[in-house]
């Protein structure tokens, strides 16, 4: 009797094993071929995107939108022809820029640069010592190294540095990945990884050893996230390396998931001493990062902050349609309203209170392309930050695998076979390539406009239509009421200035 290959031989052994396995009903009834099933199962995210889906199918980032990011990072053509494949007719909520036919501004040369400085000046309402005018109106969100591989955000960070814009540490601290040059957002979640006690208190201390000789520009208190608002931070086990276990003081190889509220404040009272107490101790600008559910927050907020005594220098508001962190399904779907609600409801709360135009606001939720970015900035926003179309820059392929610790493009990762394939030198100069290109199409739309800058754009810009082919403006829509969404008349007065001035 001749002796079984090995091939035939573990073959039998499979087979064996589905049939008296109980786990899986399909490998029970088909042994083998049942495995064909979970193999295409495991990449249906990747064949959707190459075999089923058309060019506006696929979310979060459909196919045009992803080539857009793609060419631009690569320096390549990201120009489309023979017009929209989207289907604009009988598609409600469809936004329509309007552009204007003369302008009183003078004509703006073409540049490579891409210059477009925030149009207000970061804490200067509110005198603090280290306010600043930010040089890029496009930042990258924070996302957590941790969440993120080391070259990610050594990538992330030098081409923030190329850029002139800022880069959030997230709230997983500040690793010497993010020290490549590029100035940085300090993030402060409720595990207050990087400033917290032993027992994971917040320390003031420990927070201005760690900020002591960073790039540090401004701090900002993550309150929510758009990934799971009313949820802490989620690092699986398996992306909770020796280093990173050592740069937030947690254990490693074990799940680390932050606390759901913050221990060092309960209500807005303490919120702003707690804000004031660290600008005071800094000189930094500190804001608050949060996602929109209840609006009783932002009442109170908004009254506390009337009186000018105690406020926050800026307000990141998070859309609730989720993001690049591990999240529950219903969170992503469901919780906390969409950026472009969320905005001008927490908007209009300030504009009535007559604070708004002292506070720098903040769009984060899918506002790294351009059409969205001047929707946000239409609605209030004075920046934007881009998070996963940032990954998308250096690499990332949308394979939706950023919670299981084996994203195949090294982005979001902590294995080193796979992160070896985010090459810093050569992805830092696609993020800035990115930043580049989206701040050049904001000064070609503003330019359509007929405005300085895409702050300057307001409600009125834009048009919606409506499913039964009639339209409204984003104005009636919405309910804004005349000049809200716009900076002061001096901040407008001089950020044209500063647009129209040699660099």
């Amino acid at each position: 009797m001749k002796k079984l290959s090995i091939p035939a031989l573990a073959l039998a052994s499979l087979t064996t094993y589905d049939l008296f396995q109980k786990e899986h009903s399909i490998l029970r009834t088909f042994p083998v071929v049942g495995h064909l099933r979970y193999a295409v199962e495991s990449v249906g995210p990747e064949l959707r995107q190459y075999i089923v889906t058309d060019n506006n199918t696929e979310r979060p980032f459909n196919r045009d939108q992803r080539r857009w990011i793609y060419a631009s990072a690569k320096l390549e053509n990201n120009y489309f022809g023979f017009g929209t494949d989207n289907v604009i007719d009988g598609t409600d909520g469809y936004p329509i820029i309007k552009t204007r036919t003369f302008s009183d501004l003078p004509a703006r040369p073409h540049t490579e640069n891409a210059f477009l400085p925030s149009a207000k000046i970061l804490g200067g309402p509110r005198g603090r010592r280290k306010a600043f005018r930010p040089t890029s109106v496009a930042n990258i969100s924070a996302m957590s190294y941790g969440s993120l591989s080391a070259p990610a955000i050594e990538s992330l960070n030098e081409g923030a540095r190329l850029a002139g814009a800022l880069h959030n540490t997230g709230e997983g601290g500040l690793s010497s990945h993010h020290r490549q040059g590029g100035d940085l957002v300090y993030q402060i979640g409720t595990g207050y990884f990087g400033c917290r006690t032993p027992g994971g208190e917040f320390s003031l201390p420990a927070l201005l050893e760690t900020i002591a000789d960073s790039p540090v520009r401004t701090i900002e208190i993550k309150l929510s996230q758009g990934a799971k608002p009313g949820l802490g931070g989620v690092l699986p086990a398996a992306k909770v390396t020796e280093e990173i276990a050592r740069i937030r003081g947690i254990e490693r190889g074990k799940d680390c998931v932050s606390p759901s509220r913050h221990t060092a404040f309960g209500d807005v009272d303490s919120l702003l001493d707690f804000v004031e107490t660290i600008a005071d101790a800094t000189g930094l600008p500190v804001g608050i990062k949060s996602a929109v559910g209840h609006l009783h927050f932002w009442d109170d907020l908004a009254d506390a902050m009337a009186d000018g005594s105690r406020g926050v220098d800026f307000i990141t508001i998070d859309g609730g349609d989720g993001g690049t962190g591990a999240a529950p399904l219903a969170f992503s779907d469901h919780v906390s309203h969409p950026l472009f609600t969320a905005l001008p409801l927490v908007q209009k709360i300030f504009h009535e209170r007559g604070i708004a135009e002292n506070i720098t606001w903040i769009a984060s939720g899918r506002t790294g392309l351009p059409d969205r970015a001047l929707m946000a900035f239409a609605l209030g926003a004075d920046m934007v930050n881009v998070a996963r179309e940032a990954m998308l820059a250096i690499g990332c392929i949308q394979a939706q695998r950023c919670h299981t610790g084996r994203c195949p493009t090294g982005v979001a990762t902590q294995s080193t076979w796979l992160m070896r394939g985010v090459d810093p030198a050569t992805k830092s100069g696609r993020t800035a390539n990115y930043l580049t290109a989206l701040r050049r199409d904001l000064l070609k739309l503003s330019d359509a406009l007929a405005v300085a800058h895409p702050a300057l754009a307001t409600t009125d810009d834009i048009d919606v239509l409506r499913a039964d082919g009639t339209f409204t403006t984003l104005t009636e829509a919405i309910g804004y009421e005349p000049g809200w969404g716009i900076p002061s008349e001096r901040d407008r007065s001089e950020i044209t200035r500063i647009m129209y001035s040699p660099v």
